[in-house]
């Protein structure tokens, strides 16, 4: 991307100078489009990450659902393990 706008960079000085040849653009037409190739391509893989991000975040929270569930569950049993080993100690 660098390379790409150094060279319209100096395309562009050149132009203006009048010194620059047809190979001169071509080359700098062929860096702009190898650089846009390389920002799409970027784009794309950010656009994957993200969604897999989604996605991963969203399976967290359905863990951490059934976490606190689990949790619930087992602090009722708790509760109902304690009552009956109390009513047998009052027996």
């Amino acid at each position: 991307m660098r390379k790409a706008i150094l060279s319209l960079a100096l395309a562009t000085t050149l132009g203006a100078v009048g010194c620059a040849s047809t190979s001169d653009l071509t080359r700098v037409q062929s860096d702009v489009a190898a650089a846009r190739s390389e920002a799409a391509e970027a784009k794309r893989a950010a656009d994957e990450a993200k969604s897999a991000a989604a996605a991963a975040q969203q399976e967290a929270s359905a863990a951490r659902a059934a976490a606190d569930a689990a949790a619930t569950e087992a602090k009722t049993a708790g509760e109902k393990a304690d009552r009956i080993f109390q009513r047998t100690l009052q027996k």
